[in-house]
């Protein structure tokens, strides 16, 4: 006999809340749609009449059915909803950055802990069938030693006004950094410039250098003539690409490297050999992402890997921060 469905609250339904809420709905219980927004709360009655709607977050913890909430409000108001989803004992999935500070971020995870609760920042990439293959690149060892990872993220638009590039764009890049490498930077450096709205930065370049001596580079915008989602890996034997702007070659992997010197002119030859793309699952990663959630609900927050991967991330985001603002690493 099947289980039933997990109840589910949804925070949210406005720019990448609609994707949440479909996917939540096609997976859990909807018990609730809450949103500040009269006219999302009327489609949205209409559109799941089994749910109830509210503009009062609170009403959605007081339902003792309710076991997890989904927030994708605005990023300014995440640590707020989370914390008090956390104290009403239900478990959390919160869109990313699940906070703005680290030390919100810390708070977040030790109340998770204390009342063993899944605490889930959305860290969407995690769950792309695409990066996953490049993730068992890495582990396998077939690229070789990581020498170094660098990220493009890059579009003309959208541009907000709640928070800068590197918050917006910059933490997918640096959740797959921090996961692929497995470690937390040890320095990091951030430039950037707000050419549209003064003190936000839509132009940022990040440098971040690891205990182990890899590094990593992200360059972020919101002012560039090409949209770029692109990632690449360079190992001591191969190297792999992964661009999300690619319909069927998502994963490219290069069979180049250094090779050795040449003792006559003091050069490197390098090696060149075949260049190959595995095929990658059309799989969706939000709803691979939204049914792993739903499985740490029924099964348990084990050992919070994710709260705390989500915390190397914002903890790597507060120290980029400080770089921007000060001109110097942090």
């Amino acid at each position: 006999m099947d289980r039933p469905l997990i109840r589910v609250a949804h925070a949210g339904v406005g720019g990448w809340g609609k994707n949440v809420v479909r996917v939540v709905g096609e997976l859990a219980d909807l018990a609730w749609v809450c949103d500040t927004e009269a006219a999302r709360r009327a489609e949205y009655a209409e559109r799941y009449p089994r749910a109830r709607v509210t503009a009062v977050f609170e009403e959605t913890l007081a339902d003792d059915g309710v076991r997890a909430v989904v927030i994708a409000t605005p990023v300014p108001t995440h640590y707020e909803l989370a914390k008090r989803a956390l104290e009403a004992g239900k478990h959390v999935f919160v869109e990313k950055p699940p906070a703005m500070r680290a030390e919100e971020m810390e708070e977040l995870v030790a109340l998770a802990e204390e009342r063993g609760l899944v605490l889930m920042p959305g860290h969407l990439l995690l769950y792309h069938p695409g990066l996953r293959k490049v993730k068992e690149l890495v582990d396998s060892g077939a690229l070789g030693e990581i020498a170094c990872v660098y990220g493009n993220r890059q579009n003309l638009g959208v541009i907000r006004s709640n928070e800068n590039a590197l918050w917006s764009l910059g933490v997918h890049d640096l959740s797959v950094i921090l996961w692929l490498l497995e470690e937390e930077p040890a320095e990091v450096v951030a430039y950037g410039q707000d050419f549209i709205q003064p003190g936000i930065e839509d132009v940022v370049f990040c440098f971040l250098r690891f205990p182990s001596g890899k590094v990593a580079h992200m360059h972020l915008s919101w002012l560039d003539p090409h949209k770029m989602r692109k990632m690449t890996v360079v190992g001591r034997e191969k190297m792999v690409v992964f661009d999300d702007m690619e319909l069927e070659r998502k994963v490219t992997v290069y069979e180049k490297a250094p090779w050795e010197p040449v003792s006559t002119y003091g050069e490197w030859r390098t090696r060149t050999g075949d260049i190959s793309s595995p095929k990658i699952p059309n799989d969706e990663p939000l709803r691979l992402e939204l049914e792993h959630f739903l499985r740490l609900v029924e099964g348990g927050p084990g050992d919070h890997r994710e709260a705390h991967d989500g915390l190397a991330v914002v903890r790597a985001l507060d120290r980029l921060t400080q770089s921007l603002r000060s001109g110097a690493p942090a």
